[in-house]
């Protein structure tokens, strides 16, 4: 039985009262609760600490958005995966559209970051979708697979089980355009496939695969019945402590 996760990618939101309030919100709305996936909530870097404090006490996991692809050294700005870890985070965002979009980050620098995270015992939710217009040319299957292929495929056997993939489709990202769950299913068919030619069929049986792009309250347990689709990367929903908790339940 491969892992079921659900995990709010917070971005860059709220201030520090805000964010506390909110972590303190879903871990006691979730205490005692007998859960059917993971709960995992990537805040920005400056509240993990605070945020890696609940996970103590809860069934909640923290994960950063973001990693360094070097080790340490003279990168001002920047937050090593040994950082993460000495903290106590146990995931972290590698690829996400925004970070490819905005920071032009390629599958080549972000195969460092993974190789980075996995060398710290973190596991890297590495994110891959497709743009509208490659959708709209059917290039879909093809810009995925080349992410997937040059950002993860160079990793062996036992490091690849300690990964998780997340597809977002980029046209449905913050616009409230969700993709079908037919659609969301043939994508991470296509991407349990393309594991499988890579790994073997038992590896990809076990892979965890979320699917990321406008899920919410409504739509979550239709997205989540489809037998590939293995939770959710949410994003403006987890900044709401009820609507987060829903999707949780939606398993």
């Amino acid at each position: 039985m491969r892992k079921k996760i659900v995990a709010g990618n917070w971005k860059m939101n709220l201030n520090f009262t805000e964010a506390e309030e909110l972590a303190a919100s879903l871990a006691e709305k979730l205490e005692g609760k007998a859960l059917k996936c993971e709960v995992v909530i990537c805040p920005p870097a400056l509240y993990l600490e605070m945020a890696t404090d609940f996970a103590e006490e809860s069934v909640i996991k923290v994960g950063a958005q973001n990693v360094s692809n070097q080790e340490s050294g003279a990168y001002t700005g920047e937050i090593a995966a040994g950082m993460l870890a000495s903290i106590d985070v146990e995931y972290c965002l590698v690829g996400h559209s925004e970070r490819r979009k905005y920071y032009h980050e390629n599958n080549a620098f972000l195969a460092q970051k993974v190789d980075k995270l996995l060398d710290n015992d973190l596991i890297p939710v590495y994110c891959c979708g497709e743009q509208l217009e490659e959708r709209e040319k059917e290039n879909h299957f093809a810009i995925v697979e080349q992410q997937i292929s040059e950002g993860l495929f160079h990793l062996n056997t036992e490091e690849f089980y300690n990964v998780v993939i997340a597809y977002e489709p980029v046209w449905a990202i913050g616009t409230g355009v969700t993709a079908s769950s037919e659609q969301a299913q043939e994508m991470h068919a296509f991407i349990r496939s393309l594991v499988a030619k890579k790994y073997g069929a038992d590896l990809a049986a076990e892979i965890t695969i979320l699917y990321g792009g406008s899920c919410n309250p409504k739509n979550a347990k239709e997205l989540f019945s489809q037998s590939d689709v293995d939770g959710g990367l949410i994003g403006g929903a987890s900044l709401k402590a009820d609507d987060f908790v829903t999707i949780i339940n939606s398993f």
